[in-house]
């Protein structure tokens, strides 16, 4: 569904993501960890053109986007939940949803996005900033999803968020899995929630990927020291 195949990229003069490749397949759902500073942010502004790459391609099917604005890549497929989550506050959780679509939000979408987040449809009227960490980053994700993505692509989305939400937000990312045609990309830093949501697991540190593994092989242990170096 994505590939990336040698990009480069960073900020000004500075390289911090350095030929980097991979594949993530239809409906997989791949975890990107690292230390802070590792490079997971700039790799995923790269693939939504936020940032500017100094080389290679980033390609959706047969579509190379590398050239695509951001707008358009998300035209293209992609979706994005950033670090933070950045709703808007000041609008309320229904008002946030209907950023993402042109013109009215369809009865069948609102019920797809409730049955996910159920939260959400007792808190429609309710204003974004009013709603604790977890509760913004369950209406980011289905303000992402209403843009109908191909790649649904995550920023540590457990980043300030309580352990029982943390749990949750698995379970959701396994279920849209399950009822969409979608690949999931999402750094984290919390290996408890990697080996519980996704497929597989890569290792990022400086820009390169170190370390990859199927879930069910992973060696925990490993990538604990590999996080605490």
């Amino acid at each position: 569904m994505i590939e990336v195949a040698n990009l480069d990229a960073g900020y000004n003069q500075s390289r911090v993501i350095h030929d980097l490749s991979f594949k993530v397949a239809p409906r997989e759902i791949l975890a990107i960890v690292g230390r802070n500073g590792m490079g997971k942010t700039t790799l995923l502004k790269t693939l939504m053109g936020i940032l500017p790459h100094k080389g290679g391609a980033i390609r959706v099917g047969d579509k190379d986007l590398s050239k695509l604005e951001t707008h358009q890549r998300v035209a293209e497929g992609l979706a994005f939940v950033p670090q933070g989550r950045m709703i808007f506050p000041s609008l309320t959780v229904l008002e946030n949803m209907m950023t993402a679509v042109r013109g009215n939000l369809e009865e069948s979408e609102l019920n797809e996005i409730y049955s996910l987040f159920p939260v959400l449809r007792d808190m429609k009227h309710r204003k974004g900033g009013n709603l604790s960490g977890g509760q913004q980053q369950q209406l980011a994700i289905a303000r992402a999803l209403l843009t109908k993505p191909k790649v649904l692509i995550l920023d540590e989305p457990t980043e300030g968020i309580q352990p029982s939400i943390i749990k949750e937000i698995a379970k959701v990312l396994r279920e849209i899995r399950k009822m969409r045609d979608i690949t999931i990309i999402v750094t984290e830093q919390v290996l408890s929630f990697v080996l519980d949501a996704c497929d597989r697991l890569m290792v990022i540190e400086r820009g390169r990927i170190i370390h990859e593994d199927l879930r069910e092989r992973v060696d925990a242990a490993r990538v604990k020291q590999l996080l605490a170096v």
